[in-house]
């Protein structure tokens, strides 16, 4: 049975005075894979952004579970995990210094964390400094929460990029894993989806 973790009204969407998009409304369901597309500069970051509560729209609203997000902004950012175009990995501590930080901030998964490393590509990287390994390591290390974060809902902002065949392979099958056990997903990515897509949401450039 699914049922909608997200919907969003009417919204809009202004930067440095220009308006990116305006009137647009979508829901996203349970068990959903959503790909958000668009032509460069168009807005989809800021939506992005503002679906995770972390922007403010012109208009319109943003609900969890039937809920303006502002009114339950604890409960639906323990239900989200958001990745955005930054890694936001810190790069003195190393790829197991950095899972075990964000398992002591965030709700997690109880995990065995070199194996949770092995399995996003990083065996023998463990210890090394984060600031040390190139940018699909980084990357690879910030991706590692989707194996981590109980979160249902997630909303991610390219999260193929830097990454090589193999490790596009292992999140796609990571994100059919998810959709399967009631998660829903919404990203944006230029790279041909081998996953089951439920639907894409389109934002064009407006006619002027």
């Amino acid at each position: 049975m699914t049922f909608s973790l997200l919907t969003a009204d009417n919204l809009s969407c202004v930067r440095e005075e220009r308006l990116l998009f305006s009137e647009l409304s979508l829901t996203v369901d349970s068990g959903a894979l959503l790909q958000l597309e668009g032509p460069n500069g168009v807005g989809k970051t800021s939506l992005l952004k503002i679906l995770a509560g972390l922007g403010q729209p012109e208009t319109g609203t943003v609900r969890y579970l039937g809920e303006p997000i502002n009114r339950v902004r604890d409960a639906f950012h323990a239900d989200l995990l958001y990745l955005g175009h930054q890694c936001g990995v810190n790069p003195v501590l190393s790829p197991l210094e950095n899972l075990r930080f964000y398992a002591s901030v965030m709700p997690a998964k109880t995990v065995d964390f070199f194996e949770l490393l092995d399995t996003v590509g990083l065996f023998g990287f463990e210890e090394q400094p984060a600031g040390q390994l190139s940018a699909g390591q980084q990357r690879r290390v910030a991706l590692a929460r989707l194996w981590l974060s109980p979160a249902r809902l997630w909303i991610l902002d390219e999260p193929f990029t830097a990454i090589d065949k193999k490790g596009v392979s292992a999140l796609e099958a990571r994100f059919e894993q998810h959709c399967q056990q009631g998660g829903a997903i919404l990203l944006t990515t230029h790279q041909d989806l081998g996953a089951r897509l439920s639907g894409r949401i389109t934002l064009e450039a407006p006619p002027w």
